[in-house]
């Protein structure tokens, strides 16, 4: 059984990434990029769908068996566990009866292979090890042919290979790898599993420590470009430096989250496959990035949502492939049981084919803040953002599925008649200000027509309050982006009203809701958690209201979300006081980011202005 999401840290190396639990279990890893298939699942089944544990022998004895549904997979107390400074270097530190022993886990920055590194050092006294290595390729279901080699194991099985470099004796087991060795005062061993291509035969031997020191310096030297100051600093760059390791380089796609399936519900059915790209993270992405000083990641990530939107204009999708594949077909592993019993497991996500016209917004939203960066001094990609906004002046007025990406019937959802006004308000914006072409007339005209329209259908005055759509009285947590956008200012009554109804309606324990699930027919049986985003949605909204105080104390309790490293998932569980959902999650990282710069500079800014450090 896997452990709580909160036990569980990143390590990553541009390409994918591996999540390694408090137990010293990697439970979590896709190989050879974030969205192929896994090699390591447990956090989706039990330790048989894949996993390798290195810990002490005694933290092992120690901790009780664990029934399914029982959640008490924690290690022992005395373990610790920090990131090495500003980098994605991992220390999990033990106190056992005998002596003090300390893992380094990381995956040194992509070059040729890829590589999983593990060095024990024991600090003090001396330390029983035990080391259990599972691998199952294609999400648990692909046992490999496992074979000793000098110095370690090879492991092929169809077109993956991989090799382990280690001086500890290794033996098979019931279909594992094991290992028992002792460590002294001073002793460092290495353990080193590379991946390869299985036709390319085994890479060339490294050193652990090479990669551990180029690994610090990469990792190091990255942060230090960082500009972000003050009160929340350290809590902003660890959220950019998860952001950076979510990113695809190759093409600067940042996936939503490294895993799929993790649940919105424990035992529900609420469980996606996030390790795609989004649109709608488009202005989230460049506005953190380049306020944290990241010019040519925001860059990255502009020119691969160009590449992506390129296209037919009505064929825009909400989510793409890392390298901005559109095909991402949905299917089930049955043979997974999925985290804590939370099944189906999912692969490829059918929200993909669905309409959702506030994308549309985002994605012009985004160009226009980076036009404003001076990101590129002539816009050569005008001609593809007329033609979008082309199409969006003729399908504007149908009903979608919304950002929530509802699978209930489409309806006329406020906040995507925001984004398109968004869309054509950008639009004029790049004409008036920038000197580009186009017919800004008509664009004002659609614009104020949408705007108007909002206000008369979209706002309930016996609520005194903006509703989640034209036939509802329901409120949503996106109406809270109204004065983000510039819809309105935060100041108008309305967005009061706004904020003081869903603070009313759709909170629990004081953190927002995204909407009531039940009344708003999403077309899904079963609840969820908290959406964290949605609360940092309002910390903004308070603060472009005036309400300051409330809007740093919201902040820094959602900072008291994070787990003991500073990671987020996607959901929190307000009951029972645990994350929920996949993790980490770039759109929970992203508002942190946003929010927390806007509080420092005590200045609200609209989504399309860059976000000045003092």
């Amino acid at each position: 059984m896997s452990s709580p999401i909160e036990d569980y840290a990143l390590i990553g190396d541009l390409h994918t990434g591996a999540l390694v639990g408090r137990d010293g279990s990697i439970d979590w890893l896709c190989l050879p990029n974030f969205d192929s298939p896994a090699c390591f699942a447990a956090l989706l089944d039990t330790a048989k769908a894949g996993r390798w544990l290195l810990a002490p022998t005694s933290s092992l004895a120690a901790r009780p068996l664990a029934e399914p549904g029982d959640n008490a997979m924690s290690v022992d107390k005395s373990t610790h566990r920090r990131y090495h400074g500003d980098t994605l270097v991992l220390e999990t530190e033990w106190h056992t009866p005998t002596g003090r022993v300390k893992v380094t886990d990381f995956m040194p920055p992509r070059t040729a292979a890829v590589d999983v590194v593990r060095i024990v050092e024991c600090l003090s006294g001396s330390v029983e090890m035990h080391t259990e290595l599972v691998l199952r390729f294609d999400y648990g279901r692909v046992v490999p042919w496992v074979r000793a080699k000098s110095g370690g194991l090879e492991a092929i099985a169809g077109p993956d290979a991989v090799w382990v470099r280690t001086p500890v004796q290794l033996h098979g087991a019931e279909r594992k790898t094991v290992a028992t060795f002792t460590v002294h005062a001073g002793d460092r061993v290495p353990f080193v599993l590379t991946w390869a291509p299985s036709h390319r035969g085994a890479p060339a031997r490294v050193d652990a420590d090479d990669l551990l020191a180029h690994t610090v310096d990469y990792w190091q030297a990255w942060s230090n470009r960082c500009k972000v100051p003050g009160r929340w600093r350290t809590a902003i760059r660890r959220s950019v430096l998860t952001l950076k390791a979510l990113t695809y380089q190759p093409t600067g796609g940042i996936v939503a989250a490294l895993t799929t399936s993790l649940p919105e519900q424990i035992g529900g059915p609420r469980n996606w496959d996030y390790r795609y790209c989004w649109l709608r993270d488009a202005t989230y992405t460049l506005q953190a990035m380049l306020a944290a000083g990241y010019v040519e990641e925001a860059k990255a990530w502009r020119d691969w949502l160009l590449r992506a939107v390129a296209g037919d204009p009505s064929q825009l999708q909400i989510m793409y492939g890392l390298d901005g594949t559109r095909r991402l077909p949905e299917y089930e592993l049955p043979w997974l049981a999925g985290y804590e019993g939370s099944a189906p497991v999912r692969v490829g996500n059918a929200a993909a084919d669905q309409l959702q016209l506030d994308v549309w917004g985002e994605v012009l939203d985004g160009l226009s803040l980076a036009r404003q960066a001076g990101l590129s001094h002539r816009d050569e990609a005008w001609d593809l953002q007329v033609a979008l906004l082309d199409h969006l002046e003729g399908a504007w007025t149908q009903p979608d599925n919304g950002l929530w990406e509802m699978r209930g019937p489409r309806r006329h959802f406020v906040h995507s008649k925001v984004m398109a006004w968004v869309a054509f308000d950008r639009m004029v914006r790049g004409v008036r200000e920038s000197g580009l072409p186009g017919d800004v007339d008509r664009w004002e005209a659609i614009r104020d027509q949408i705007h108007a329209e909002v206000n008369e259908k979209g706002f309930n005055a016996e609520k005194n309050s903006f509703v989640q759509s034209y036939d509802t009285d329901e409120l949503d947590a996106s109406l809270l982006i109204i004065p983000r956008v510039g819809f309105l200012s935060g100041s108008d009554p309305r967005v009061r009203g706004t904020i003081d109804a869903i603070q009313r309606e759709i909170t629990q324990d004081g953190l927002v809701m995204r909407y009531r699930p039940g009344p708003s027919d999403d077309g899904l049986p079963g609840g969820e958690g908290i959406f964290v985003a949605c609360s940092f949605w309002m910390v903004d909204a308070l603060h472009a209201a005036g309400r300051e105080s409330e809007a740093v104390e919201l902040f820094e309790r959602l900072l008291g979300l994070r787990n003991d490293v500073g990671l987020l998932s996607e959901e929190w569980d307000p009951v029972a006081k645990r994350q929920l959902g996949n993790t980490p999650q770039a759109f929970s990282h992203f508002p942190l980011v946003v929010s927390g710069l806007q509080l420092q500079t005590r200045k609200p800014r609209r989504s399309d202005q860059m976000l000045h450090q003092a």
